[in-house]
């Protein structure tokens, strides 16, 4: 850990709390120089740390700035030591992270990045990834024994885990749009993407990608004109923090369903938090498109629909569109 990370994660763990420059220099064994150097180094990538005479180095309660030492200080012990990055910019962290599986690396490694500019989402779109006001993270995951069928369960497990994360840090009330849309205030502020490898052999998963963009803030210049009537962001004001609690929460939301020897038990907490139970959607799979009214969720997470010539279905994969009320709810 460099001197620059290490300054950050003293002051991270205290915010608001002065630390003199030869009380920091004492706790690293570095020289003072080394520490004012480090100092002006955080605050030009945007850290708010004053520096007073007499008083020392204090990082702002009010700083929102993503980092792994941010994150840390919020994570539950079993996980608090998971390879984690922070990158301001990236093509797409999905990429990044794939080329990391493919390379060996542990479950519980995450890449997260500020901004996207090769964002994708489902069917290959692009997913608007602009700097600063979103995060976007993708989580490796080598899980035991998963099928196709089941590789599902990542998906569902986080869309609940984010929902929850939302709410814990926020005042709004977070719901699911099947299969993996998160939703606030009637419109949506997260996608999810699980990207996998399987093996041909034993047709089992080798590992998953699972990818998260969230939009925290709406862009200084709003949302492209296609996004306009469909996307939102949970803040519309700054947060104190709101980046590194918003992750971190996430993280010991999921891991808490995801290491359950009975998995089972987010399936309820989906169920009770999808809003299209009940209404006329449009579903499309394998490139058709019909017209359904949703029965239901079953125990797989799987959409009950019954079409419009009577004869009902299970729908384990595919999207849909639902029109919501004129004002926007859901």
């Amino acid at each position: 850990m460099t001197t620059r990370e290490k300054i950050l994660e003293l002051l991270e763990a205290e915010r608001g709390v002065y630390f003199s420059g030869e009380d920091i220099a004492g706790r690293l064994s570095v020289s003072r120089a080394a520490v004012w150097k480090a100092v002006k180094a955080l605050q030009k990538d945007g850290y708010a740390i004053d520096a007073v005479t007499n008083k020392g180095y204090c990082l702002s309660a009010e700083t929102d700035i993503l980092s792994v030492q941010g994150i840390r200080k919020y994570l539950n012990r079993e996980i608090a030591g998971s390879d984690i990055s922070v990158l301001q910019t990236a093509a797409s962290t999905n990429a990044l992270l794939r080329e990391k599986a493919d390379s060996g690396a542990p479950e519980g490694c995450m890449i997260l990045a500020n901004e996207q500019t090769g964002g994708r989402g489902r069917l290959s779109r692009s997913f608007f990834s602009p700097q600063d006001t979103g995060i976007y993270m993708s989580l490796l995951l080598r899980p035991e024994n998963y099928s196709a069928k089941e590789a599902v369960r990542i998906t569902t497990m986080a869309a609940v885990a984010m929902c929850e994360a939302i709410e814990s840090v926020s005042d709004e009330k977070a719901a699911i749009k099947w299969v993996n849309d998160i939703y606030v205030r009637g419109k949506k502020v997260c996608g999810i993407l699980t990207e996998g490898s399987f093996s041909l052999e034993s047709g089992l998963l080798e590992y998953a990608v699972l990818g998260i963009g969230i939009n925290l803030y709406p862009p200084e210049d709003g949302f492209p004109r296609e996004l306009a009537d469909i996307a939102g962001a949970v803040f519309q004001t700054k947060q104190d923090d709101a980046k590194n609690r918003i992750v971190s929460e996430f993280l010991n939301r999921f891991y808490s369903y995801y290491q359950e020897a009975d998995q089972e038990r987010y399936v309820g907490q989906y169920q009770k938090r999808s809003f299209v139970v009940g209404k006329q959607v449009t579903i499309l799979s394998a490139g058709k498109q019909r017209d359904a009214l949703v029965l239901g969720i079953d125990d797989q997470c799987r959409l009950l629909v019954r079409y419009d010539d009577g004869t009902e279905d299970c729908c384990s994969s595919g999207e849909i569109s639902v029109r919501l009320t004129q004002d926007g709810s859901l």
